[in-house]
C-alpha cells in the first residue's frame, strides 16, 4: 500500500536562508571600530537596546531579502524532504519584500512548485502535518499536528517544545512520523540508548538513578551550564560556564545538545559509545530535542520512553525543587508542550509513587527480544 505523503511546512528566514547571521555581518561592517557582534548575543526576536537592533530594519529591505545567503545544506535538505513529503514554504515578509522572497525560493528550490509558497504573517491559521520554524511564537500557536522548533540562540529560553538541532534530525523526525505505524519496536537487549523523555517533575532523574543501580545500565556524564544544586554530587553533571559550553559545541564536541529552562545540556559520543559497545544501556534523562538527535544516530538501538505523571503531581514536584521562581515558572509553563511529546516516543509509562514498579517495567522493555 502506498504510504501517505505527509505535508510539511518550512519557515524560510534562519531556516533555509541566513537572516540574523547575515544581518549581523552587515552591521559589523558598518561599525568596524566596535567589538564584532555574534548571533549568540541575540536572545530574543525583538530589540536589545544596542546597535545589534539595526538588523530589524534590514528585514523590510527588499535588497536584503534578495541577497540573503542560502544556509549551508538547505538545498540538499529540501530535495531529500520533497522525496517523502509535500513541502510548503511558509514565510512572513513585508509586502514590499514578497516578490523578492518568491523569486529567490523559485530559483533556489526548483523542485518545490511555486503554488506551494505561502506568503503572510498568519502562520497560526495554516494546517499541516509538520511545521519547522525557528520562531517559538509561531510554533506555540501552530495548527500543525507536529510543530517543530528549529533550535537557535534566540529561542533557547523556551523549554518543552518539540525541537531539532539540524536538518538531518528533522528529516529523521519526518521519517519517524511517516513510518509510525510500521516501525519495529527498538531492540536494546544487546546494548543501546534509553532516553527518558517527559515533563519536568515526572521523576526522570530519579528513575535514571534507580536504573543505574542495576547491572548493565549506566548514566553517561552530561555537560551543563546549570548551577549545581546542594542536593547533587559534584560528578552528577559536568558543570561548566555558558561560554565554555558554546565554545565546545562550536568545536563539535557534543553529539546532542539542548536547552532546558534556559540552561545548556550536551552529551559527547565518548561518554555514550563505550557503554553501548560493551552491550550496556546508556540511560539519559533528556528533553525531546536531544532524544530525537540520539534516535537519529542510534536508530533501532535507541528507545524513547515518555514518563507521564499526573499534571498536578508534576507541578507539586516542580514547586518543591530547590530552584528560583523564574525557573519554576518556565518549567510549569512548558508542561502542556511537553505532554504533547508523548506522541513521538516509542512507549509511555505512567509514573506514580512506586518508582520501583516503573523501573521494573522499563527493564522488561529493554530486555525483550
Amino acid at each position: 500500500m502506498k504510504k501517505y505523503r505527509i505535508r510539511v511546512g518550512l519557515d524560510v528566514d534562519d531556516t533555509l536562508y541566513e537572516c540574523n547571521s547575515y544581518a549581523v555581518s552587515i552591521i559589523n561592517k558598518r561599525h568596524p571600530d566596535e567589538v564584532p557582534l555574534t548571533v549568540d548575543e541575540i536572545k530574543s526576536w525583538g530589540g536589545t537596546g544596542r546597535h545589534i537592533d539595526e538588523r530589524i530594519a534590514l528585514y523590510s529591505d527588499p535588497e536584503f531579502v534578495r541577497t540573503q545567503p542560502v544556509t549551508e545544506g538547505a538545498q540538499e535538505f529540501v530535495k531529500k524532504l520533497s522525496e517523502i513529503a509535500d513541502v510548503f514554504f511558509v514565510t512572513a515578509v513585508p509586502a514590499c519584500c514578497m516578490s523578492a522572497r518568491a523569486e529567490r525560493l523559485i530559483k533556489d528550490f526548483p523542485e518545490i512548485p511555486a503554488e506551494n509558497i505561502i506568503l503572510g504573517t498568519r502562520k497560526d491559521v495554516i494546517s499541516l502535518d509538520i511545521m519547522l520554524d525557528d520562531g517559538a511564537h509561531n510554533i506555540s500557536s501552530s495548527r500543525a499536528a507536529y510543530p517543530v522548533l528549529f533550535r537557535k540562540p534566540w529561542n533557547s529560553g523556551l523549554s518543552g517544545l518539540l525541537s531539532v538541532n539540524s536538518y538531518d534530525d528533522f528529516l529523521h523526525f519526518c521519517e519517524m512520523v511517516r513510518n509510525s505505524f510500521s516501525e519495529k519496536f527498538p531492540a536494546l537487549a544487546n546494548g543501546g540508548v534509553l532516553c527518558l523523555v517527559g515533563p519536568s517533575g515526572s521523576s526522570k532523574t530519579e528513575i535514571a538513578n534507580e536504573l543505574t543501580k542495576i547491572k548493565g545500565f549506566e548514566k553517561p556524564l552530561t555537560s551543563t551550564t546549570r548551577p549545581r544544586r546542594d542536593t547533587e554530587e559534584e560528578d552528577s553533571y559536568r558543570f561548566i560556564s555558558e561560554e565554555q559550553f558554546i565554545k565546545e559545541k562550536n568545536a563539535g564536541k557534543y553529539i546532542e545538545t539542548t536547552v532546558y529552562s534556559g540552561y545548556h545540556f550536551g552529551t559527547s559520543e565518548k561518554n555514550i559509545s563505550p557503554i553501548v559497545k560493551k552491550g550496556g544501556v546508556a540511560v539519559i534523562p533528556i528533553d525531546i530535542c536531544g532524544a530525537i538527535t540520539l534516535k537519529n544516530l542510534y536508530r533501532q538501538r535507541a528507545m524513547l520512553v515518555f514518563t507521564r505523571r499526573e499534571k498536578q503531581e508534576a507541578i507539586k514536584s516542580i514547586i518543591e525543587k530547590p530552584t528560583d521562581v523564574d525557573d519554576k515558572t518556565r518549567r510549569i509553563m512548558s508542561l502542556d508542550f511537553e505532554y504533547r511529546n508523548s506522541e513521538v516516543c516509542d512507549t509511555e509509562i505512567v509514573v506514580g509513587d512506586d518508582i520501583s514498579a516503573v523501573v521494573k517495567k522499563i527493564v522488561s522493555l529493554v530486555n525483550q527480544k
